[in-house]
């Protein structure tokens, strides 16, 4: 008779790959770290204040090369196919809300409206509209950190570079918190992602959403003053964070699970055995054998009724056959 882990990785080849399965939409949870809900109040405000500058006086015209980016703005990606639609409309019907600036040197500061400065630049336009506006670098830099974080759905780790990129504008981080919106809390929530370790934060660079910023500090308040057995143990879970095989909300607690069973005897583990089982070439669950017994693990949502009945009675038989 083949043994209980050759028949149950028979049983399991026809499973179906998660990707293959339909889901409820209503059931489906959200794919990436959500923010602070408080920073809506705080866009509206930002907006409100954008508005009444505009309002400000009579606008009059500006070089485009003397026009330089706001040095605050969090956004660093524009839509390039939005930006010639809006090119081709300003070229069509001209521009009909001035772009908000303030002076800096020689030249000007754009306080609202790159987009549209971007477009005046792509069609080779040598001036634009503008409301010059006398304003601070720290209200500068939070209608700036505001007004996009929330506008452009930024993801957490976005907005904590943002964040950083403006601290020292403001005379403490009470008064940035009140200017984003959100509590004090939330606000070194964000700033945690800087105390991340450095092999995590590279894959940030690159895939932002992977680690909202409640999992960030989670990871941070775990690995603080530990050392680098502790760090090593908590590249191997992120790895897995990375494959989809951990949710970024689970690796701090899991982190910490596996410093306290660091020293503890591990009896059997040198004889540790893992299948892994797959389905349509996507990871499925796995079967794992050591000195305490034989554990099968499936994916949830992967197994028909159908199979799980055949499982349960496949089960069923071997340990009446021993009887």
């Amino acid at each position: 008779m083949s043994s209980l882990r050759d028949r149950m990785m028979s049983k399991t080849a026809e499973v179906r790959a998660a990707k293959d399965i339909q889901l409820d939409p209503q059931q489906e949870k959200a794919t990436s770290p959500r923010t602070a809900p408080g920073m809506a109040a705080a866009l509206a405000a930002a907006q409100q204040r954008i508005a009444q500058l505009e309002q400000a006086g009579p606008a009059s015209e500006a070089s485009v090369s003397e026009i330089v980016p706001n040095p605050w703005q969090p956004r660093q990606v524009f839509n390039d196919a939005k930006l010639v639609q809006l090119a081709e409309s300003i070229r069509e019907a001209g521009l009909v809300q001035p772009i908000v600036v303030r002076r800096v040197g020689g030249g000007y500061q754009i306080v609202a409206g790159e987009r549209r400065w971007r477009a005046h630049k792509m069609i080779g336009k040598e001036t634009i509209k503008v409301l010059v506006v006398d304003l601070s670098d720290e209200e500068m830099a939070m209608l700036a950190l505001v007004e996009n974080v929330a506008r452009e759905d930024l993801c957490d780790y976005e907005i904590s570079r943002s964040i950083r990129r403006t601290e020292k504008e403001f005379p403490n981080r009470k008064r940035m918190a009140e200017a984003l919106g959100i509590s004090r809390s939330e606000l070194y929530r964000y700033l945690s992602f800087s105390e991340l370790p450095e092999f995590i934060v590279q894959d940030l660079d690159v895939q932002p959403r992977l680690l909202g910023a409640t999992a960030a500090e989670n990871v941070v308040s775990v690995l603080r003053g530990r050392n680098g057995a502790a760090f090593e143990i908590a590249k191997s879970l992120w790895s897995k964070v990375i494959a989809g095989d951990l949710d970024q909300l689970k690796l701090g607690r899991a982190i910490k699970q596996a410093l306290d069973d660091e020293g503890k005897p591990a009896a059997g583990v040198s004889d540790r055995s893992i299948d892994k089982i797959f389905a349509g070439g996507s990871h499925a669950g796995s079967i794992t054998k050591d000195s305490t017994g034989l554990t099968v693990k499936i994916k949830a949502g992967l197994l028909t009724s159908e199979k799980e009945e055949q499982i349960r009675e496949l089960i069923g038989q071997l340990f009446a056959d021993n009887s």
